[in-house]
């Protein structure tokens, strides 16, 4: 997802929106001939996402700039560790710094509560994946983050599937529609490549999205009991995912009810940015 397309027009635009003029502290008080070396070093332990988008921000701002990833995005770190440097002139780096730091704390903070869900689902099989709850204009950096926590990805964007939740459902009704119907005339019309998850919320439902065709049947809110029955109802006819009143508390109890797939949306729009620091070294 993170093409070099989105990186540089993402990534850009924070550099702009943090320097519209340019850096008026560094060029008015460094030295145009200094330099120095930027230790990214971890204050806490987490998981390491955004490597790439942290070397584009310094490569935009200055393309002299030297950086060097000491760890790949998934790898587990500790506190001290040095986890990129950056060398050059101090005016380039200083520039930099903030955006580079706010996007791989927010991806590293994402990542690390990522796998905690996923580490929490451990022998299930279950499969923790993300949602579209994401911040604006950072869907593609926030997905990639969720990948390097060890969690599987949800449909991109509305474009991406046919996913039919209760506000859907409640259109069909009110038209007087047959839902099993309504979904064998859209796959109809959809190409055969194309996935369809219908999102359910009580068990009498399920009978007719699976007599509709559907690929994924979304169990939302359902109690533990219920998930089980729903489980059962459904088989091997679908693809079972639950959605809901999941945390770390709960997401290891829900696993445990058969559910092939749990999405949680607090991957990306609770995750809180990790305690990472830019320590210079003057050369």
């Amino acid at each position: 997802m993170l093409t070099p397309a989105i990186l540089t027009r993402v990534v850009g635009a924070a550099l702009e929106e943090d320097a519209p003029w340019g850096d008026l502290t560094s060029t008015t008080l460094l030295p145009v001939e200094a330099t120095a070396t930027a230790d990214l070093v971890a204050r806490e332990p987490g998981v390491f996402s955004g490597g790439e988008v942290f070397a584009t921000a310094f490569a935009l701002t200055d393309a002299a700039l030297i950086v060097d990833l000491h760890v790949g995005d998934g790898d587990e770190f500790s506190p001290g560790d040095v986890l990129a440097s950056v060398s050059g002139s101090a005016r380039s780096i200083l520039t930099a710094e903030r955006v580079a730091l706010n996007f791989t704390q927010r991806m590293s903070g994402i990542a690390t509560l990522t796998a905690a869900y996923v580490h929490a689902v451990e022998g299930t099989g279950a499969r923790i994946a993300d949602t579209r709850k994401t911040t604006p204009g950072l869907r593609a950096f926030e997905r990639h983050a969720v990948a390097s926590g060890g969690a599987r990805n949800h449909r991109y964007s509305l474009s991406d599937a046919v996913m039919a939740k209760d506000n859907h459902l409640a259109v069909l009704k009110r038209s007087g529609a047959d839902l099993a119907t309504a979904l064998r005339d859209a796959l109809s019309l959809l190409p055969h490549t194309t996935h369809v998850v219908v999102e359910v919320d009580r068990l009498d439902q399920i009978p007719a999205v699976l007599d509709g065709g559907a690929h994924t049947v979304l169990l939302d809110n359902f109690s533990l009991d219920e998930l089980r029955e729903g489980v059962a109802l459904i088989g091997d006819r679908a693809t079972v995912e639950a959605s809901g009143g999941v945390n770390l508390d709960t997401v290891r109890h829900i696993a445990e009810t058969g559910v092939d797939v749990i999405s949680v949306g607090a991957l990306t729009h609770s995750a809180r940015a990790l305690d990472l620091g830019l320590d210079l070294r003057i050369d």
